[in-house]
């Protein structure tokens, strides 16, 4: 079937589509509103393949644009959604002066002659971090569909591309995209009451059973940037420092802080220590004053998630790091964050402390064992494997943070620590998540301030109120 053919057809599918739309109103919606998980309303969407437009409209956004290949579906586009914005413009031809912060194609790659081209297309459209989100059938669904095309239950579309996640991936790929998350949706696509809630909410998530999902998700951005002239001075950091009882540790971190970026910042917060910490900071402020930026605060609330929150709410980098008094992570690390970060690799940078061999008492086999249930309970949640979700040396970039504050109550505010907080809220924006592994040194001053089962409990409780919020969406 030719291009011009495929549009007549659409062209005339287009009076019906809404009505049919809104009779399949179940599956629709929840496409809808997993996407919407990921939207921001500082955020500008292109939906390419909008046809009538009811995705776009529910989407969150502050400027969203619809292009589709079939006049009359763009029509009623404009009939339905006049404040919006839409174009009939060809996949493979897009001619839009705009950059997008995210790109959707929902349900359209099946229908492109050439899909890697029309992927090369979405660079004119996106920006060095622009998300792009593609959802397409999952192939074992192939006989099923074609079934119901033969039965009416379902309607009859032209031959389509079947693929697997791992072909779109590839032509992701190949079209100089890096897809840094998959996932599935949707056992039962239509409404039986009870019954499609619990199999859709809680099968779907489980192993084996995923396999056989409805929907797939392919989450992509523009591959890193490998030239370091381009972005090797490119960004100012902050490194925040929470500090209690951390005395003898204050001038190592001045001592042994790297350079790196186009402007380093430190700030301290000091945390109603009992061993002078704050008098400590204050005199290696002075004493390095000509070599640092140097910021430092007395935390009025409790606990390090409090102390973080205040540091980085002075912060004037537009990259933000979080470093550990204790120096148990080396702040000679620290560039290598930046550098992760900065080259586009990745866009919320997670320290992973269990990957080398750690020193003989860098952690407490309790405090291990906490770390490795939680990591594996964090990589099921968030489909993405962790290795170490409590290391303190966690980075991205500001603008980030900033949207990332105003959904915090999404996942409660449950977390003392914070690491959490900032997982929960950097896979909520879409970032790509990436883990540096660091080699965890022994404390040579102080002790931790961690209580293992009390705050284990207190993590625990935000998980399951996370799991709601994730994964039964």
């Amino acid at each position: 079937m030719t291009t011009e053919d495929k549009i007549s057809y659409f062209d005339k599918q287009a009076a019906g589509r809404v009505k049919k739309r809104r009779k399949n109103a179940f599956y629709w919606n929840d496409i809808t509103c997993y996407c919407n998980y990921f939207a921001h309303e500082d955020y500008s969407v292109l939906e390419v393949g909008c046809g009538t437009g009811e995705l776009l409209n529910e989407l969150k956004g502050k400027n969203k644009v619809g292009i589709d290949f079939s006049p009359a579906m763009i029509e009623i586009a404009n009939r339905q959604f006049p404040d919006l914005e839409f174009h009939v413009m060809k996949a493979e031809e897009l001619s839009l002066s705009k950059k997008f912060d995210v790109v959707i194609l929902s349900n359209l790659i099946g229908y492109l002659d050439d899909i890697e081209s029309v992927f090369k297309q979405l660079h004119k459209v996106s920006h060095s971090r622009t998300k792009i989100i593609v959802s397409y059938y999952n192939f074992l669904w192939e006989p099923l569909l074609n079934f119901g095309e033969l039965t009416g239950l379902k309607t009859s579309t032209p031959k389509q591309n079947w693929l697997t996640l791992k072909d779109i991936n590839n032509l992701l790929y190949l079209a100089g995209f890096d897809v840094y998350h998959n996932s599935r949706r949707m056992l039962i696509p239509f409404y039986i009451p009870l019954l499609s809630g619990l199999v859709n909410l809680f099968l779907a998530n489980l192993p084996v059973f995923r396999l056989f999902c409805l929907n797939h998700f392919a989450f992509a951005k523009p591959a890193a940037i490998n030239n370091s002239s381009e972005w090797e001075k490119q960004y100012s950091t902050t490194v925040l420092v929470p500090a209690r009882n951390e005395n003898g540790n204050i001038e190592n971190i001045f001592c042994r802080l790297p350079k790196f970026g186009k402007h380093v910042e430190l700030i301290f917060v000091e945390g109603h220590s009992t061993d002078g910490t704050w008098e400590k900071i204050q005199e290696m402020q002075k004493k390095y004053s000509s070599d640092y930026d140097v910021k430092s605060i007395q935390q009025e609330g409790d606990g390090k998630a409090d102390a973080v929150r205040k540091g980085l709410n002075l912060a004037t980098g537009d990259i933000l790091m979080i470093l550990d008094a204790d120096l148990s992570v080396p702040p000679e690390d620290l560039p290598k964050f930046y550098n992760a970060i900065a080259s586009g690799k990745g866009e919320f940078i997670n320290g992973s402390r269990l990957v080398y061999p750690m020193e003989k008492e860098a952690m407490r086999f309790l405090n291990f064992l906490g770390n490795k249930f939680f990591s594996a309970l964090l990589s099921w949640l968030l489909d993405q494997r962790f290795n170490d979700t409590f290391c303190g040396t966690k980075v991205l970039f500001r603008e980030d943070y900033l949207r990332l504050m105003k959904n915090r109550k999404f996942f409660g505010e449950l977390d003392p620590f914070g690491d959490f907080d900032l997982i929960f809220g950097a896979h909520k924006l879409n970032l790509k998540i990436v883990e540096i592994p660091v080699r965890y040194r022994e404390r040579t001053y102080g002790k931790s301030n961690i209580s293992r089962f009390k705050h284990g409990v207190i993590l625990l409780r935000m998980c399951l109120f996370a799991a709601r919020r994730i994964k039964f969406i």
